[in-house]
Protein backbone atom coordinates (compact mmCIF):
# COMPACT_ATOMS: atom_id res chain seq x y z
CA UNK A 1 0.00 0.00 0.00
CA UNK A 2 1.33 3.86 -0.81
CA UNK A 3 0.34 5.66 2.58
CA UNK A 4 0.54 9.75 2.95
CA UNK A 5 0.74 10.42 6.49
CA UNK A 6 0.31 14.41 6.97
CA UNK A 7 1.78 15.53 10.72
CA UNK A 8 5.18 13.63 12.36
CA UNK A 9 3.65 13.89 15.85
CA UNK A 10 2.92 11.56 18.56
CA UNK A 11 0.20 10.42 16.16
CA UNK A 12 2.03 10.21 12.52
CA UNK A 13 5.25 9.25 14.16
CA UNK A 14 3.84 5.90 15.81
CA UNK A 15 1.68 5.11 13.05
CA UNK A 16 4.35 5.54 10.68
CA UNK A 17 6.59 2.95 12.53
CA UNK A 18 3.69 0.42 13.27
CA UNK A 19 2.49 0.86 9.16
CA UNK A 20 7.12 0.54 8.27
CA UNK A 21 7.01 -2.83 10.20
CA UNK A 22 5.46 -3.94 7.76
CA UNK A 23 7.19 -2.50 4.38
CA UNK A 24 4.55 -0.15 3.11
CA UNK A 25 5.47 2.56 1.16
CA UNK A 26 4.96 5.74 3.50
CA UNK A 27 5.60 9.24 3.04
CA UNK A 28 5.54 11.60 6.03
CA UNK A 29 4.35 15.10 5.29
CA UNK A 30 4.95 17.89 8.05
CA UNK A 31 6.23 21.37 8.20
CA UNK A 32 9.20 20.98 10.73
CA UNK A 33 12.33 19.32 9.02
CA UNK A 34 13.76 18.71 12.34
CA UNK A 35 11.01 16.56 13.55
CA UNK A 36 10.93 14.89 9.78
CA UNK A 37 14.79 13.97 9.90
CA UNK A 38 14.37 12.23 13.14
CA UNK A 39 11.65 10.19 11.81
CA UNK A 40 13.81 9.28 8.66
CA UNK A 41 16.33 8.32 11.02
CA UNK A 42 14.88 5.93 13.10
CA UNK A 43 11.90 4.48 10.27
CA UNK A 44 11.72 3.28 7.34
CA UNK A 45 9.84 5.99 5.36
CA UNK A 46 10.19 8.64 3.11
CA UNK A 47 9.62 12.27 4.40
CA UNK A 48 8.56 15.57 2.47
CA UNK A 49 8.50 19.01 4.00
CA UNK A 50 5.67 21.22 3.43
CA UNK A 51 1.78 21.77 4.15
CA UNK A 52 -0.11 19.28 3.13
CA UNK A 53 -3.00 21.47 2.43
CA UNK A 54 -0.94 22.77 -0.60
CA UNK A 55 -1.84 20.79 -4.18
CA UNK A 56 1.70 21.55 -4.97
CA UNK A 57 3.03 19.15 -1.94
CA UNK A 58 0.42 16.61 -2.49
CA UNK A 59 0.72 16.79 -5.98
CA UNK A 60 4.75 15.44 -5.75
CA UNK A 61 3.53 12.98 -3.07
CA UNK A 62 1.83 11.23 -5.71
CA UNK A 63 -1.48 11.31 -3.64
CA UNK A 64 -3.61 9.91 -6.91
CA UNK A 65 -1.60 6.64 -6.58
CA UNK A 66 -1.86 6.94 -2.64
CA UNK A 67 -4.13 3.52 -1.46
CA UNK A 68 -4.95 6.07 2.11
CA UNK A 69 -4.40 9.33 2.87
CA UNK A 70 -4.19 10.19 6.89
CA UNK A 71 -4.30 13.98 8.33
CA UNK A 72 -3.31 13.91 11.48
CA UNK A 73 -1.57 17.37 12.31
CA UNK A 74 -2.21 19.40 15.06
CA UNK A 75 -4.77 21.37 13.32
CA UNK A 76 -8.29 20.62 12.93
CA UNK A 77 -8.93 22.76 9.63
CA UNK A 78 -5.73 21.45 7.69
CA UNK A 79 -6.78 17.95 8.57
CA UNK A 80 -9.95 18.39 7.25
CA UNK A 81 -8.55 20.33 3.86
CA UNK A 82 -5.76 17.93 3.63
CA UNK A 83 -8.14 14.93 3.26
CA UNK A 84 -11.05 16.70 0.96
CA UNK A 85 -7.93 18.34 -1.63
CA UNK A 86 -6.56 14.74 -1.30
CA UNK A 87 -9.65 12.66 -2.18
CA UNK A 88 -10.05 15.06 -4.99
CA UNK A 89 -6.73 14.46 -6.40
CA UNK A 90 -7.07 10.94 -6.66
CA UNK A 91 -6.69 9.28 -2.84
CA UNK A 92 -8.50 6.09 -2.43
CA UNK A 93 -9.29 6.36 1.44
CA UNK A 94 -8.97 9.40 4.01
CA UNK A 95 -8.68 9.68 7.16
CA UNK A 96 -8.61 13.10 9.27
CA UNK A 97 -7.93 13.84 13.47
CA UNK A 98 -10.58 16.37 14.74
CA UNK A 99 -10.69 17.86 18.25
CA UNK A 100 -14.66 19.22 17.49
CA UNK A 101 -17.00 16.29 18.30
CA UNK A 102 -19.97 18.06 16.72
CA UNK A 103 -18.20 15.96 13.39
CA UNK A 104 -18.75 12.99 15.39
CA UNK A 105 -21.64 13.13 16.81
CA UNK A 106 -23.39 14.69 13.51
CA UNK A 107 -21.27 12.76 10.52
CA UNK A 108 -24.48 11.07 8.76
CA UNK A 109 -26.06 14.36 8.79
CA UNK A 110 -23.13 16.40 7.32
CA UNK A 111 -22.51 13.56 5.22
CA UNK A 112 -18.39 13.93 5.33
CA UNK A 113 -18.03 11.06 2.46
CA UNK A 114 -19.56 13.03 -0.13
CA UNK A 115 -17.24 15.68 0.89
CA UNK A 116 -14.22 13.37 0.58
CA UNK A 117 -13.24 12.52 4.41
CA UNK A 118 -14.06 8.74 4.93
CA UNK A 119 -12.94 8.63 8.51
CA UNK A 120 -13.03 10.84 11.59
CA UNK A 121 -11.25 9.99 14.91
CA UNK A 122 -10.80 12.09 18.02
CA UNK A 123 -8.61 11.31 19.93
CA UNK A 124 -10.16 12.65 23.11
CA UNK A 125 -13.34 10.64 22.31
CA UNK A 126 -11.16 7.57 22.00
CA UNK A 127 -9.38 8.35 25.15
CA UNK A 128 -13.03 8.54 27.23
CA UNK A 129 -14.06 5.21 25.57
CA UNK A 130 -10.47 3.38 26.58
CA UNK A 131 -11.12 4.75 30.29
CA UNK A 132 -14.31 3.41 30.63
CA UNK A 133 -12.52 0.37 28.91
CA UNK A 134 -9.89 0.05 31.86
CA UNK A 135 -12.51 0.37 34.32
CA UNK A 136 -14.27 -2.88 33.76
CA UNK A 137 -12.50 -4.67 37.11
CA UNK A 138 -10.80 -2.93 39.60
CA UNK A 139 -7.93 -6.18 40.31
CA UNK A 140 -7.15 -6.03 36.49
CA UNK A 141 -4.55 -3.55 34.99
CA UNK A 142 -5.87 -4.23 31.65
CA UNK A 143 -8.69 -5.66 30.28
CA UNK A 144 -10.80 -6.36 26.58
CA UNK A 145 -12.57 -8.99 25.22
CA UNK A 146 -13.12 -10.51 21.58
CA UNK A 147 -16.42 -11.83 20.56
CA UNK A 148 -18.63 -9.99 23.98
CA UNK A 149 -16.08 -11.89 26.17
CA UNK A 150 -15.69 -15.35 24.53
CA UNK A 151 -12.05 -14.55 25.05
CA UNK A 152 -10.59 -11.99 27.39
CA UNK A 153 -7.10 -10.41 27.56
CA UNK A 154 -6.24 -8.98 30.85
CA UNK A 155 -3.65 -8.17 32.91
CA UNK A 156 -2.66 -8.41 36.78
CA UNK A 157 0.60 -7.08 38.58
CA UNK A 158 2.43 -9.70 40.57
CA UNK A 159 3.33 -9.04 43.84
CA UNK A 160 4.13 -10.39 47.05
CA UNK A 161 1.28 -12.37 47.64
CA UNK A 162 0.97 -13.76 44.06
CA UNK A 163 0.96 -17.64 44.52
CA UNK A 164 3.50 -17.19 40.88
CA UNK A 165 6.03 -15.02 42.08
CA UNK A 166 9.39 -16.35 41.86
CA UNK A 167 8.62 -19.76 39.60
CA UNK A 168 8.35 -20.20 35.59
CA UNK A 169 5.49 -20.83 33.82
CA UNK A 170 6.15 -24.56 34.08
CA UNK A 171 6.55 -24.16 37.82
CA UNK A 172 3.14 -22.94 38.03
CA UNK A 173 1.27 -24.82 35.21
CA UNK A 174 -0.59 -27.25 38.07
CA UNK A 175 -2.79 -23.88 38.78
CA UNK A 176 -3.88 -23.67 35.68
CA UNK A 177 -5.20 -27.47 35.62
CA UNK A 178 -8.21 -26.42 33.01
CA UNK A 179 -6.35 -25.17 30.89
CA UNK A 180 -8.24 -21.98 30.60
CA UNK A 181 -5.90 -18.84 30.57
CA UNK A 182 -2.70 -18.79 28.73
CA UNK A 183 0.01 -16.12 29.56
CA UNK A 184 0.97 -13.75 26.90
CA UNK A 185 3.39 -11.34 27.80
CA UNK A 186 5.37 -10.35 30.98
CA UNK A 187 6.50 -6.64 31.26
CA UNK A 188 9.35 -5.98 33.38
CA UNK A 189 11.04 -2.58 33.87
CA UNK A 190 9.87 -1.16 30.45
CA UNK A 191 11.24 -4.49 28.73
CA UNK A 192 7.89 -6.90 26.80
CA UNK A 193 8.59 -10.38 27.35
CA UNK A 194 7.06 -12.93 25.15
CA UNK A 195 6.77 -16.16 27.70
CA UNK A 196 8.29 -19.07 27.19
CA UNK A 197 8.17 -22.52 29.91
CA UNK A 198 11.62 -21.28 31.69
CA UNK A 199 10.21 -17.43 32.07
CA UNK A 200 10.03 -16.78 35.97
CA UNK A 201 7.56 -14.34 37.46
CA UNK A 202 9.00 -11.49 39.19
CA UNK A 203 7.72 -9.15 42.06
CA UNK A 204 6.71 -6.53 40.16
CA UNK A 205 5.87 -7.53 36.65
CA UNK A 206 2.44 -7.04 35.11
CA UNK A 207 1.48 -10.32 33.22
CA UNK A 208 -0.84 -10.62 30.97
CA UNK A 209 -3.29 -13.58 29.73
CA UNK A 210 -5.48 -14.59 27.42
CA UNK A 211 -8.53 -16.39 29.57
CA UNK A 212 -12.10 -18.11 29.02
CA UNK A 213 -14.57 -16.27 30.88
CA UNK A 214 -13.99 -19.39 33.23
CA UNK A 215 -10.35 -18.19 33.54
CA UNK A 216 -10.44 -14.91 34.56
CA UNK A 217 -11.18 -16.00 38.30
CA UNK A 218 -8.16 -18.01 38.36
CA UNK A 219 -6.03 -15.00 36.88
CA UNK A 220 -6.99 -13.11 39.71
CA UNK A 221 -6.17 -15.79 42.14
CA UNK A 222 -2.98 -15.94 40.80
CA UNK A 223 -2.51 -12.23 41.85
CA UNK A 224 -3.63 -12.95 44.96
CA UNK A 225 -6.84 -10.76 44.36
CA UNK A 226 -10.04 -11.13 44.25
CA UNK A 227 -12.90 -9.57 41.93
CA UNK A 228 -14.16 -5.84 43.43
CA UNK A 229 -17.17 -3.63 41.94
CA UNK A 230 -16.75 -0.05 41.22
CA UNK A 231 -19.03 2.22 42.38
CA UNK A 232 -17.63 6.05 43.14
CA UNK A 233 -15.50 8.03 40.50
CA UNK A 234 -13.50 11.04 40.92
CA UNK A 235 -12.35 12.82 37.71
CA UNK A 236 -9.62 15.70 37.67
CA UNK A 237 -10.19 17.87 34.90
CA UNK A 238 -12.81 19.05 32.66
CA UNK A 239 -10.91 19.13 29.76
CA UNK A 240 -12.48 17.18 26.29
CA UNK A 241 -11.03 13.82 27.48
CA UNK A 242 -12.91 14.39 31.43
CA UNK A 243 -15.81 15.75 29.80
CA UNK A 244 -16.55 12.55 27.79
CA UNK A 245 -15.57 10.09 30.34
CA UNK A 246 -17.62 11.68 33.11
CA UNK A 247 -20.52 11.34 30.48
CA UNK A 248 -19.88 7.60 29.72
CA UNK A 249 -19.51 6.80 33.31
CA UNK A 250 -22.15 8.43 34.58
CA UNK A 251 -24.36 6.16 33.22
CA UNK A 252 -23.70 3.59 35.62
CA UNK A 253 -21.21 4.88 38.30
CA UNK A 254 -21.20 8.07 40.95
CA UNK A 255 -19.24 10.40 39.28
CA UNK A 256 -17.43 13.71 40.90
CA UNK A 257 -15.78 15.95 38.43
CA UNK A 258 -13.06 18.26 39.84
CA UNK A 259 -12.16 21.62 37.46
CA UNK A 260 -10.21 24.92 38.10
CA UNK A 261 -11.69 27.23 35.62
CA UNK A 262 -14.78 28.37 37.40
CA UNK A 263 -16.45 29.67 33.53
CA UNK A 264 -15.87 25.53 32.59
CA UNK A 265 -17.75 24.11 36.17
CA UNK A 266 -20.79 26.42 34.66
CA UNK A 267 -20.11 24.64 31.34
CA UNK A 268 -19.91 20.63 32.49
CA UNK A 269 -22.53 21.51 35.04
CA UNK A 270 -25.42 22.24 32.41
CA UNK A 271 -23.99 19.62 29.75
CA UNK A 272 -23.75 16.29 32.65
CA UNK A 273 -26.76 16.39 34.50
CA UNK A 274 -25.47 13.12 36.54
CA UNK A 275 -22.40 14.52 37.57
CA UNK A 276 -21.07 16.58 40.51
CA UNK A 277 -19.17 19.25 39.45
CA UNK A 278 -16.58 20.47 41.74
CA UNK A 279 -14.77 24.31 41.10
CA UNK A 280 -11.47 23.70 42.87
CA UNK A 281 -7.52 22.99 42.26
CA UNK A 282 -7.41 19.09 41.86
CA UNK A 283 -3.34 19.65 43.51
CA UNK A 284 -4.99 20.54 46.86
CA UNK A 285 -4.99 17.52 48.33
CA UNK A 286 -7.32 19.28 51.63
CA UNK A 287 -9.64 19.77 48.59
CA UNK A 288 -9.42 15.68 47.30
CA UNK A 289 -10.01 14.61 51.45
CA UNK A 290 -13.02 16.79 51.75
CA UNK A 291 -14.46 15.74 48.83
CA UNK A 292 -14.17 12.32 49.69
CA UNK A 293 -11.33 11.07 47.93
CA UNK A 294 -10.58 7.96 50.49
CA UNK A 295 -14.45 7.02 49.68
CA UNK A 296 -13.52 6.90 45.68
CA UNK A 297 -13.04 3.10 43.78
CA UNK A 298 -11.15 4.59 40.65
CA UNK A 299 -9.72 8.15 40.62
CA UNK A 300 -9.12 9.10 36.64
CA UNK A 301 -6.75 12.31 36.30
CA UNK A 302 -7.14 14.45 33.13
CA UNK A 303 -5.96 17.42 32.92
CA UNK A 304 -3.58 18.98 30.32
CA UNK A 305 -0.32 18.70 32.37
CA UNK A 306 1.06 15.48 32.82
CA UNK A 307 2.86 15.69 36.24
CA UNK A 308 0.01 16.99 37.80
CA UNK A 309 -2.14 13.37 37.01
CA UNK A 310 0.89 11.77 37.86
CA UNK A 311 1.29 13.26 41.49
CA UNK A 312 -2.76 13.48 41.81
CA UNK A 313 -2.94 9.56 41.27
CA UNK A 314 -0.34 8.81 43.83
CA UNK A 315 -1.89 11.09 46.12
CA UNK A 316 -5.24 9.13 45.33
CA UNK A 317 -3.38 5.59 45.51
CA UNK A 318 -1.95 6.97 49.17
CA UNK A 319 -5.28 7.82 50.20
CA UNK A 320 -6.08 3.89 49.33
CA UNK A 321 -8.46 4.60 45.76
CA UNK A 322 -8.52 1.13 44.54
CA UNK A 323 -8.04 2.08 40.45
CA UNK A 324 -5.84 5.17 39.11
CA UNK A 325 -5.94 5.94 35.37
CA UNK A 326 -3.39 8.93 34.61
CA UNK A 327 -3.06 10.93 31.22
CA UNK A 328 0.21 12.12 30.04
CA UNK A 329 1.58 13.67 26.82
CA UNK A 330 4.85 12.00 26.91
CA UNK A 331 4.19 8.25 25.57
CA UNK A 332 7.41 7.41 27.21
CA UNK A 333 6.28 7.77 30.57
CA UNK A 334 3.96 4.89 30.15
CA UNK A 335 6.69 2.51 30.75
CA UNK A 336 6.86 4.41 34.04
CA UNK A 337 3.55 3.31 35.34
CA UNK A 338 4.20 -0.04 37.11
CA UNK A 339 7.37 1.63 38.69
CA UNK A 340 5.91 4.51 40.11
CA UNK A 341 2.39 3.51 41.46
CA UNK A 342 -0.05 4.52 39.11
CA UNK A 343 -1.75 1.62 37.74
CA UNK A 344 -2.34 3.02 34.14
CA UNK A 345 -0.89 5.68 32.29
CA UNK A 346 -2.81 6.11 28.80
CA UNK A 347 -1.74 8.38 25.97
CA UNK A 348 -4.91 10.10 23.85
CA UNK A 349 -2.20 10.12 20.85
CA UNK A 350 -1.27 6.73 21.00
CA UNK A 351 -4.88 5.23 21.06
CA UNK A 352 -5.49 7.17 18.16
CA UNK A 353 -2.91 5.85 16.28
CA UNK A 354 -3.22 2.58 16.99
CA UNK A 355 -7.34 3.28 16.28
CA UNK A 356 -6.37 3.82 12.77
CA UNK A 357 -3.72 1.09 12.44
CA UNK A 358 -6.83 -0.89 12.95
CA UNK A 359 -8.73 0.51 10.74
CA UNK A 360 -6.10 0.45 8.18
CA UNK A 361 -5.95 -3.41 8.95
CA UNK A 362 -9.34 -4.26 8.06
CA UNK A 363 -9.82 -7.24 6.13
CA UNK A 364 -7.26 -10.06 7.34
CA UNK A 365 -7.38 -8.71 10.93
CA UNK A 366 -10.91 -8.92 12.26
CA UNK A 367 -9.51 -6.78 15.64
CA UNK A 368 -6.74 -5.08 17.27
CA UNK A 369 -5.98 -3.68 20.31
CA UNK A 370 -2.63 -2.49 22.09
CA UNK A 371 -1.73 -3.01 25.57
CA UNK A 372 -0.35 0.36 27.68
CA UNK A 373 3.34 0.15 27.82
CA UNK A 374 3.42 -2.61 26.28
CA UNK A 375 5.59 -3.37 22.93
CA UNK A 376 3.14 -5.76 21.14
CA UNK A 377 -0.28 -5.79 19.52
CA UNK A 378 -3.11 -8.31 20.55
CA UNK A 379 -5.02 -9.24 17.16
CA UNK A 380 -7.67 -11.40 15.81
CA UNK A 381 -7.92 -13.29 12.54
CA UNK A 382 -10.04 -15.15 10.93
CA UNK A 383 -8.80 -18.42 9.76
CA UNK A 384 -9.50 -19.09 5.61
CA UNK A 385 -9.42 -22.66 4.55
CA UNK A 386 -6.50 -21.96 2.37
CA UNK A 387 -4.35 -20.72 5.75
CA UNK A 388 -0.88 -22.02 6.60
CA UNK A 389 -1.95 -22.23 10.39
CA UNK A 390 -4.59 -24.92 9.39
CA UNK A 391 -1.37 -27.38 8.36
CA UNK A 392 -0.24 -28.41 11.72
CA UNK A 393 -0.97 -28.72 15.47
CA UNK A 394 0.22 -25.45 17.04
CA UNK A 395 3.54 -26.80 18.75
CA UNK A 396 4.78 -27.97 14.80
CA UNK A 397 3.90 -24.56 12.82
CA UNK A 398 7.38 -23.02 13.82
CA UNK A 399 5.62 -19.78 14.53
CA UNK A 400 7.47 -16.45 14.95
CA UNK A 401 9.26 -16.39 18.70
CA UNK A 402 8.15 -12.59 18.51
CA UNK A 403 4.78 -13.84 18.69
CA UNK A 404 2.35 -16.02 20.72
CA UNK A 405 -1.33 -17.74 19.84
CA UNK A 406 -3.60 -17.03 22.51
CA UNK A 407 -6.64 -18.76 22.10
CA UNK A 408 -9.72 -19.35 19.14
CA UNK A 409 -13.43 -18.78 18.99
CA UNK A 410 -15.02 -21.53 17.61
CA UNK A 411 -18.50 -22.27 16.70
CA UNK A 412 -19.44 -19.46 19.39
CA UNK A 413 -16.96 -20.67 21.99
CA UNK A 414 -13.84 -19.85 23.15
CA UNK A 415 -10.58 -21.75 23.64
CA UNK A 416 -7.29 -21.21 24.57
CA UNK A 417 -4.97 -22.97 22.06
CA UNK A 418 -2.37 -25.26 23.35
CA UNK A 419 0.51 -27.60 21.60
CA UNK A 420 -1.96 -30.26 20.71
CA UNK A 421 -4.54 -27.52 19.35
CA UNK A 422 -5.16 -27.45 15.26
CA UNK A 423 -7.02 -24.94 13.80
CA UNK A 424 -9.91 -24.78 11.25
CA UNK A 425 -11.06 -23.12 8.84
CA UNK A 426 -13.83 -19.90 10.22
CA UNK A 427 -11.92 -20.15 13.70
CA UNK A 428 -11.24 -17.04 15.32
CA UNK A 429 -7.49 -16.73 16.32
CA UNK A 430 -6.64 -14.32 18.94
CA UNK A 431 -2.75 -13.75 18.53
CA UNK A 432 -0.26 -11.70 20.52
CA UNK A 433 3.18 -10.74 18.68
CA UNK A 434 5.49 -7.86 18.42
CA UNK A 435 4.88 -4.81 15.92
CA UNK A 436 7.61 -6.44 14.03
CA UNK A 437 6.14 -9.98 13.53
CA UNK A 438 2.87 -9.13 12.69
CA UNK A 439 4.26 -9.09 9.13
CA UNK A 440 5.23 -13.05 9.38
CA UNK A 441 2.22 -13.65 11.31
CA UNK A 442 0.16 -12.58 8.93
CA UNK A 443 1.38 -15.11 6.43
CA UNK A 444 -0.05 -18.00 8.24
CA UNK A 445 -3.61 -16.32 8.35
CA UNK A 446 -3.57 -15.45 4.33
Amino acid sequence: MRIIIAGAGDVGYHLAKLLAYEEQDIILIDRDGDVLKQAANTLDVGIMKGNSTSYRILDEADVQNADLLIAVTSSEESNLTTAIIGKHLGAKKTVARIQNLEYLLNREKLDLKDLGIDEIISPESLAAKEIKRLLKEIALTDTFDFDEGKLSLIGVHVDENSPVAGKTLVETAHLNPKNNFVTVAVLRNSETIIPRGDTKFEIGDHAYFITQPEGVDSVLALSGKQKQEIKNIMILGGSLVGFHAAKRLSRKFNVKLIENDKDKCFELADELKNVMVINGDGRDVDLLEEEGIEEMDAFIAVTGNSETNIISCLVAKNRNVKKTISLVENIDYIHLSQNIGVDTMINKKLIAANFIFRYIRQGDVINLTSIHGVDAEILEFIVKASSKITKNMVRDLQFPKGAVIGGVIRNGVGYTAMGDFQFRPKDRAVVLCRPECIHTVESYFK
